[in-house]
């Protein structure tokens, strides 16, 4: 028995198809190889296509099937994870009204930052977790605003996964986790937000049917089958944002337990049974993928725009015909601190942990008689890790300290400079496993379909590929590091 994960990422497509009883990825690509674009028609702005991801879900599709490694007739399940918080809006024909507007765009940052004064700080932490800032809710809000044309021709509006499930089955439907991300969740009441519905002026009949996101989210249309090589009638039975997802795909469910991923943006998600709200939002609490009214489980997430994207920034401008593992090898042979020169990585959009400040990314320190390309790639991997500690350090705030992370091996990940820096600079062990976040949203199909319990059951022949421990202690560099971002931040 088969099961299908797609992960709709910033940068690519990412397909899998697993052996549900072996454990084992019969067949995996990434679509396209390079990284998508990011459209910025305005500082601030991020936007991508929807039908651009439809299309790089059927190229990615279509190579696993051309692998020969598997039956397509033997898919028994589909999971589909998505990059979070994005906005996409379909007419009454299920076509897309507009691109959307991405988990990093920050125009509609006033907007939320308005809705919480206006609806009361007080109530936004204890009712939605989170003040609206600029997620769904006020991305939408924006839309209604600035464009009421097409806001006027709305019909549903939903998340990117929520998008690919309805060009897989041509139904539409949502989770109590994905609107907890929109912030659409009144927590302490268990419904669709009253309050923020009636605030922005959305009709409720915008909002898809709401189901669990381990449940039947549609079946494959004859139309998507003939166009993906597979049979009709398969069922969709998970959808869940790529960060729960991740945290799916490394066994991290119960509380105290936590993740992290370093990709387009950096996150550390740490599960607990308790409805927590920093009092600035700096790191945000959502629905996890097994929440339910009777079970709390609560993600806190800390994300960081400026990870592989200020990665990639480096490579593109710095090193185009190098790849990033060349670019990796180069910064093994650079001496920890980068011999004083700093990355601050923050040129992605607003930063939340930093009260959704636009910083920008700064290079400082820089002798020109001393660093070079080599110290630059050790400094913008340092940078980040050491922002992955500041991060940390408001997690703790909040109560999560955890024992141990735990991540896969991709993306920064794969880098040693970075893992061992993050792990240094945090004081906390990494275990990392081969999977990632479209081999999680193919085990997250096999639990909706019941051939899982759970992720206990899912993952109890996954064993870890290794464990990274503390070497060198790095406060020293931290806070040098961090009086550089204190003072762009005062």
């Amino acid at each position: 028995m088969l099961l299908l994960g797609i992960d709709v990422g910033t940068s690519s497509i990412k397909v899998s198809v697993i052996d549900a009883t072996k454990g084992n990825t019969l067949a995996h690509a990434i679509y396209p190889e390079s990284e998508s674009e990011i459209i910025s028609h305005c500082k601030g702005w991020a936007e991508q296509s929807p039908d651009l991801w439809w299309e790089n879900v059927k190229n990615a599709i279509a190579i696993c099937n051309a692998r020969c490694t598997y039956d397509p007739e033997d898919i028994a399940a589909i999971g589909i994870a998505y990059q979070m918080h994005g906005l996409v809006m379909v007419n009454k024909k299920q076509q897309s009204l507009r691109n959307s507007i991405i988990w990093c765009d920050s125009r509609a940052v006033g907007i939320g930052d308005k809705a919480s004064n206006d609806l009361g700080r007080d109530f936004c932490l204890e009712h939605l977790l989170n003040s609206p800032g600029n997620f769904t809710a006020a991305k939408l809000a924006w839309v209604k605003q600035n464009e009421p044309e097409i806001y006027g021709e709305i019909v549903k509006v939903m998340l990117p996964g929520d998008f690919i499930a309805m060009k897989l089955t041509g139904e539409v439907s949502t989770s109590v986790a994905a609107l907890s991300e929109g912030i659409f969740w009144d927590f302490k009441a268990g419904k669709l937000s009253t309050e923020v519905m009636r605030y922005f002026g959305f009709d409720n009949a915008l909002i898809p049917e709401i189901k669990d996101v381990f449940s039947e989210h549609g079946q494959l249309t004859q139309q998507a089958a003939n166009l993906l090589g597979l049979k009709r009638g398969i069922p969709v039975t998970y959808k869940a944002g790529d960060q729960p997802n991740n945290a799916l795909s490394l066994n991290v469910t119960e509380p105290g337990e936590v993740a992290a991923t370093a990709g387009t943006s950096g996150v550390i998600y740490g599960v607990t049974d308790q409805l927590l709200a920093d009092k600035a939002s700096r790191v945000n609490t959502f629905a996890h993928v097994n929440h339910s009214s009777s079970r709390q489980r609560l993600g806190v997430l800390l994300c960081i725009n400026g990870t592989g994207s200020m990665n990639r920034w480096a490579k593109d401008n710095l090193a185009p015909s190098m790849g990033y593992e060349a670019m990796n090898e180069a910064a093994k042979y650079v001496s920890p601190g980068s011999e004083g020169l700093r990355i601050l990585p923050f040129g992605n959009g607003a930063e939340r942990m930093l009260n959704n400040k636009i910083v920008a990314a700064h290079l400082q320190q820089l002798d020109l008689n001393k660093h070079s390309s080599a110290h630059i790639f050790r400094a913008v991997q340092e940078g980040i890790a050491f922002a992955f500690r500041y991060g940390l350090d408001i997690l703790k705030e909040n109560g999560m300290i955890p024992a141990i992370i735990r991540a896969g091996r991709s993306n920064l990940f794969l880098s040693d400079v970075f893992t061992q820096t993050f792990v240094n600079v945090t004081g906390v062990p990494v275990e990392l496993y081969d999977n990632d976040s479209s081999y999680g949203a193919a085990i997250g199909a096999g639990i909706g379909a019941g051939i899982f319990t759970s992720a206990s059951d899912a993952f109890s022949s996954k064993k870890k590929s290794s464990l990274i421990d503390p070497q060198v202690d790095l406060e020293a560099q931290y806070l040098d590091w961090k009086e550089l971002l204190t003072k762009q931040l005062t």
